[in-house]
């Protein structure tokens, strides 16, 4: 259970203090219609919606979160898109496919970092793909990917004759593109 503030310690308690209190009060319920009921408690209290840092709880994924993710990554990208360092950077990690990979998994954990754990909204997992992916952050990733891949495309910054190097560079543009589509995406609120 919560320990009442300290001298000095004016939070005042949140959901996941009451999650917590009831995830404990849940293990030391023995009688299965008392923990059947505990639980009925704990599925209402997720549902409830509690402020968030800008003001709401994010939950799903539609167009229009679709379209600020879009309007994110296009922000971010188009500089590197047309600035000459992302094909050196991309080159060189074409040659290192340890960073490359390193710079694609940095990337994914700089998108799931801002998405849900840095705290600039609530942002809930409301559906996943195959059980294990959240939507949200398939469509921030995919979004930015197929936003970087297009665009280095049609305006002749790859040449996918050397498809690694072509690859290496459009994961460098995505990086900063994916970091640009989550802030974009919740960031409006």
């Amino acid at each position: 259970m919560r320990e009442p503030p300290a001298d000095g310690d004016e939070r005042p308690p949140t959901l996941g203090d009451l999650l917590d209190d009831l995830d404990g009060l849940r293990e030391t319920v023995d009688d299965p219609s008392e923990a059947a009921r505990v639980e009925a408690v704990i599925e209402t209290a997720r549902s409830v919606e509690e402020p968030a840092v800008f003001g709401r709880t994010v939950i799903g994924f539609d167009r229009s979160d679709v379209a600020e993710a879009a309007l994110g990554a296009l922000i971010f990208g188009i500089p590197m898109i047309v600035e000459g360092g992302t094909l050196e950077v991309g080159a060189f990690v074409a040659s290192h496919p340890v960073f490359l990979v390193g710079t694609l998994l940095a990337g994914l954990a700089v998108v799931a970092s801002i998405l849900y754990v840095a705290d600039f909204q609530d942002v809930r997992v409301a559906k996943w793909y195959f059980g294990v992916v959240p939507r949200r952050f398939a469509g921030v990733i995919g979004i930015s990917f197929l936003t970087a891949l297009v665009l280095m495309t049609a305006w002749g910054r790859v040449d996918w004759a050397a498809p690694l190097l072509a690859f290496a560079q459009v994961s460098v543009a995505f990086v900063p593109m994916a970091i640009g589509a989550a802030l974009g995406d919740i960031l409006p609120g």
